[in-house]
């Protein structure tokens, strides 16, 4: 049990990491998961790896590789960085672990990084497929040329460029990654004898690089030595095949069951179409798997199962079903086909119908029910729109986000939508069938237009095979709208503001999780914020794991072990932050408002404890329910404390934030006031003197009127019997307890944690206190005393 150490990055463990990483391997060996729940500070990513490592490592185990999902950049950065601390220490008789961080090809394209040769992120996926397909058809059986002819060719591009009159420009190379490849920016182009063709010459340098088939592993395609790379990172990953002009997806997937260590994002292991395209080789039980972050598992994966299409997707499926019925059609009506759109003929049309189980008449079944389909949703936005906005076709700039939900969310039942389609004479034959027409539909377009493409037809017919199958209480159906402009669509219509969307959402993803957790061998699943562990077991499909597939599931749990004179923490009773105690945030009733909205009297007594927080030293940060609420507690904040800036955070991209980030982090201290929705309060590093305080006002939980949030508490009564507390309570506690654990970050971390609302302070109906592990480290204290306390702390601190 102790060889662990060996694989142990730093010098003496914790006593925490000690029982996690000894429970983890006894628990994996009889193919179980260890549940920990550790406090920041633990040290779970390397307790993680090093248990996984030692059963890797061990020559009497069955496991072959460790498998790394979390759904956080930053923890992702902190995995490759334990890994490298591993690699640093390890004693001279071992050989470097090797590990690999998986991306999309977007993040490791070398023409789409450099936005070179007609590529960005909206066409990357389609572009390298086609130009793909196109090499493999140039070098394959029967091809023109040869995949080292292909290679050569592009890599003299760079000499016929400086031939021909471009001298004084120098030779163009495509440069990434602080690398530079041997091939021009341009896609070359080859001539098969009818037409010029364009291909991708990192593919067809990795075509060359593999060995023939049956004679080798496509690791041999990997230009770099794995054993001793040691960590390997996108970055690194596209460096060194830039180098050798090899195409960096490929040498991925081809490194991918080679590795130690596989560093990816839950999508790698959860989503249906990324295991089938990609990833599902490592869904063994030759895995161990580790759930970072693991309090995102469940909600993080109900995305991935869900499904859905827009509208504009049906429309262009419909056009994709047209352009194949149509020879056929106009064939047998003695027409000539019209167009200038390239259009499979007849023939082809009816050799593909041959070899599959779809006939031409289900071609246009489908056609005319896609036709309906679409009518009938734009029936249904149209009607509610006029009942939800009256006026709406006069200005639509005042649309704003929206649900229509097909059914009763509170009551399970057939979905409107479904009962529509029975009374049309529509049958379950052609929602089911739809699936394989899309199939055959995608196939007979790309084999007439010789290109590979992402087609509409096959997820439209997805997606109502599914609407079709799964049930209606734990799946729930509805109209989503979301607010886009389209000039092209008419003044008049809800298209021109809207991408409608037919949405199939599941309610219950526990058996989507357990069963996907079955496919590995065991493994360990941590977060600093899982409990109720008994509601985390039932949501994440744990609890079926230990009844019914007989996996032990072991749960462990870790505080803060750093000093406790440190830290202070105050659960403050103040009136619940409700909307029906607190009202909007421009104002209540006939009470006069200022600048800030600071009228009722919950709402003075939050402005009176926020500004109170806001003077201590150093960093604050303010935790709002959401974005509108950050806003008022921003304008309070401004008018309410002097020398120190107030930040706010809103809804905004990547870059926006991680700039309000770096502005918070940089100078003396500052207020942030974000949204506990949004991505500062978890999975960002506050060490050191980046944070010294933090509040929470509130409980945040969701909107519950959203007929989806509904749907889910509905479900969740009847699967477990706890719809409110596991829908909507555990859920809202979580993102509280990940806010104020960035504060106390390690042994020499100084700080004020502030939980601001009563149901955290005191035992009644709705209080959530029973939620917090670490209660008894939450003084209660009301409004008025607030002031006290913080300045006990602060004198304590200088008497220290």
């Amino acid at each position: 049990m102790d060889t662990w150490r060996e694989l142990f990055g730093h010098d003496e463990p914790y006593d925490e990491q000690v029982d996690g990483i000894e429970t983890a391997i006894a628990t994996a060996r009889d193919g179980g998961y260890t549940v920990i729940e550790g406090a920041c500070g633990t040290g779970k990513t390397m307790l993680s790896l090093s248990a996984g490592l030692s059963l890797v490592r061990d020559p009497d185990s069955t496991y072959e590789r460790v498998l790394v999902l979390t759904s956080v950049k930053q923890q992702l950065r902190q995995f490759e960085t334990d890994l490298r601390t591993i690699n640093e220490n390890l004693p001279d008789e071992h050989e470097p672990v090797s590990g690999l961080t998986l991306v999309g090809k977007a993040d490791v394209c070398p023409y789409n990084r450099e936005h070179a040769a007609g590529f960005d992120d909206s066409v990357v996926y389609d572009r390298c497929e086609t130009l793909r397909d196109r090499t493999r058809d140039l070098t394959g059986e029967g091809g023109s040329t040869t995949t080292g002819d292909l290679t050569a060719q592009a890599r003299s591009q760079q000499v016929g460029l400086a031939d021909s009159g471009r001298r004084d420009r120098g030779v163009r190379l495509l440069e990434t990654a602080g690398e530079t490849a041997p091939f021009a920016p341009d896609m070359p182009e080859y001539d098969d004898g009818r037409s010029d063709v364009e291909y991708c010459p990192f593919y067809a340098q990795y075509l060359d690089d593999l060995p023939a088939e049956g004679e080798g592993s496509p690791a041999e395609a990997v230009p770099f030595d794995l054993t001793s790379a040691g960590m390997v990172t996108p970055d690194d990953l596209v460096a060194k095949s830039v180098r050798h002009g090899t195409c960096p997806h490929s040498v991925m997937g081809a490194a991918l069951g080679e590795v130690e260590v596989v560093i990816g994002n839950y999508y790698h292991a959860f989503d249906p179409t990324t295991l089938s395209a990609f990833t599902g080789a490592l869904a063994s039980e030759e895995t161990f798997v580790v759930c970072d972050e693991a309090h995102m598992l469940e909600p993080r994966v109900r995305e991935l199962v869900s499904d859905g299409v827009a509208d504009a997707t049906i429309r262009d499926a419909v056009t994709e079903l047209s352009r194949v019925i149509r020879p056929v059609r106009y064939e047998r009506e003695g027409r000539e086909t019209e167009g200038g759109s390239k259009t499979a003929d007849a023939e082809l049309v009816r050799a593909e119908l041959a070899g599959s189980d779809v006939s031409f008449e289900e071609l246009e079944a489908t056609l005319e029910f896609l036709q309906d389909l679409r009518t009938e949703l734009d029936r249904r936005v149209e009607a509610h729109l006029d009942t939800e906005s009256s006026g709406w076709r006069s200005d639509l700039t005042t649309l704003s986000d929206d649900e229509i939900p097909l059914r009763d969310p509170s009551e399970p039942a057939v979905d409107s939508l479904s009962e529509w389609a029975d009374r049309a004479g529509y049958t379950d034959v052609d929602w089911v069938r739809a699936e394989s027409v899309g199939a055959i539909v995608a196939r007979i377009l790309n084999e007439a237009e010789a290109e590979e493409r992402t087609r509409a037809a096959p997820a439209v017919g997805r997606l109502l095979g599914e609407w079709n199958r799964r049930g209606h209480t734990d799946y729930f159906r509805e109209i989503e709208l979301e607010r886009t402009w389209d000039e092209s669509e008419p003044a008049d219509s809800w298209r021109r503001a809207y991408t409608a969307r037919l949405s199939l959402h599941n309610c219950v993803p526990s058996g989507a999780i357990g069963e996907r957790l079955a496919a590995f061998g065991g493994g360990v699943l941590m977060s600093a914020t899982l409990a109720p562990m008994d509601a985390f077991a039932e949501v994440t499909g744990l609890r079926y794991l230990a009844d019914e597939a007989d996996r032990p599931i072991v749960e462990r749990r870790y505080g803060l072990h750093f000093p406790a004179e440190n830290r202070e923490s105050f659960a403050v009773a103040a009136p619940k932050f409700t909307y029906e105690n607190r009202g909007s945030p421009g104002g209540a009733g006939d009470e006069p408002t200022d600048a800030a909205g600071d009228t009722t009297p919950t709402r003075r007594v939050y402005a009176d404890a926020l500004a109170e927080i806001a003077t201590l030293q150093g960093n604050v940060l303010v935790g709002m329910p959401s974005y509108a609420e950050a806003e008022w507690a921003a304008g309070v904040l401004e008018g309410r404390v002097s020398g120190k800036p107030v930040l706010l955070d809103v809804a905004s991209d990547d870059q926006a934030t991680e700039s309000l980030k770096d502005e918070f982090f940089a100078g003396g201290g500052k207020v942030l006031v974000t949204s506990l929705r949004g991505t500062l309060t978890e999975g960002v590093d506050y060490g050191g003197d980046r944070l010294n305080a933090a509040v929470v006002c509130g409980v945040p939980i969701v909107n519950t009127s959203s007929p989806r949030t509904q749907a889910v508490r509905r479900a969740y009564d009847d699967e477990f019997g706890a719809g409110f507390e596991y829908a909507l309570t555990v859920p809202a506690v979580r993102k509280a307890r990940q806010a104020l654990g960035r504060v106390i970050r390690s042994p020499d971390d100084v700080g004020v944690r502030v939980l601001l609302d009563e149901r955290y302070a005191r035992d009644s109906w709705d209080s959530v206190r029973g939620y917090l592990p670490d209660a008894e480290e939450f003084q209660p204290v009301s409004p008025d005393m607030l002031q006290l306390g913080l300045d006990r702390f602060r004198d304590r601190l200088e008497v220290g």
